[in-house]
């Protein structure tokens, strides 16, 4: 997969969101509070922190909202204990999905992704039932800019520790190990680049493109109500839409 696919599903959700900006504060909220559970309140020693408070911003969630996501975190008045998990199924013609979630409530959480997989999709399945056909890798994307040269952000990426370079059209796709994510991230954050987007995220090895405009329709459905659920942080799949193709 060239990756191409990937950010184009990236824009159509920010653009789906962007009329939803208090769903998609709370879910940021939720992984704060994972974050901060993890490895402390303070951003300077807790790059997983660091990363999604970049996230926040780039969402363009309040500093104000961001502090007191942390400090509500921090606080012995967090009485709420989140928790993360992965489920995987299929959906409309074979595309394979992992669906990632914060939840307060697991039993809940895992009836309500089952349901939707049932009703608009072909079925949830065991773990790792469609895992084995993603690379976890970090994904960093730059704006493809006019004071940005190509080979020379190629040489810096590769030289921080980044394993693959993808131009595109609108923008630059850098690939890294998981292990390498965060230090690849800031290094190129220190030497001056920011980031349309920067995450840990699934690839998919193989695609599955789909042009019968029935099966789009179901899959994009889908894809919508899992967005909708205030549980769901991340779907990844393998699947092409035309739209992917056209951007």
């Amino acid at each position: 997969m060239s990756g191409h696919s990937k950010w184009a599903n990236i824009k159509n959700k920010k653009e789906k969101t962007d009329s939803q900006r208090g769903k998609v504060f709370t879910k940021i909220g939720r992984e704060i509070a994972i974050a901060v559970k993890e490895g402390g309140a303070d951003p300077a020693n807790n790059s997983k922190l660091r990363d999604i408070i970049s996230k926040a911003k780039a969402a363009n969630m309040p500093n104000d909202n961001i502090t007191r996501s942390i400090k509500k975190a921090a606080g012995e008045g967090g009485n709420v204990n989140y928790e993360e998990g992965t489920y995987e199924g299929y959906g409309p013609g074979g595309m394979a999905l992992i669906v990632q979630v914060v939840t307060d409530n697991r039993n809940r959480t895992a009836a309500e992704i089952r349901h939707l997989f049932d009703k608009y999709g072909n079925g949830m399945g065991n773990s790792g039932c469609v895992s084995w056909m993603f690379d976890k890798k970090g994904l960093i994307v730059i704006e493809r800019t006019s004071d940005i040269d190509e080979d020379e952000l190629m040489m810096q990426a590769l030289d921080v520790g980044a394993e693959d370079f993808v131009p595109q059209d609108d923008c630059f796709e850098i690939y890294t190990a998981p292990s390498d994510y965060y230090a690849v991230r800031e290094a190129l954050e220190a030497r001056g680049f920011s980031f349309l987007s920067a995450e840990l995220s699934m690839i998919p090895s193989n695609t599955v493109n789909v042009t019968d405009q029935e099966t789009v329709d179901k899959i994009t459905r889908l894809l919508d109500m899992f967005e909708d659920n205030d549980d769901v942080q991340e779907v990844f799949h393998n699947a092409i839409l035309p739209d992917d193709e056209d951007e």
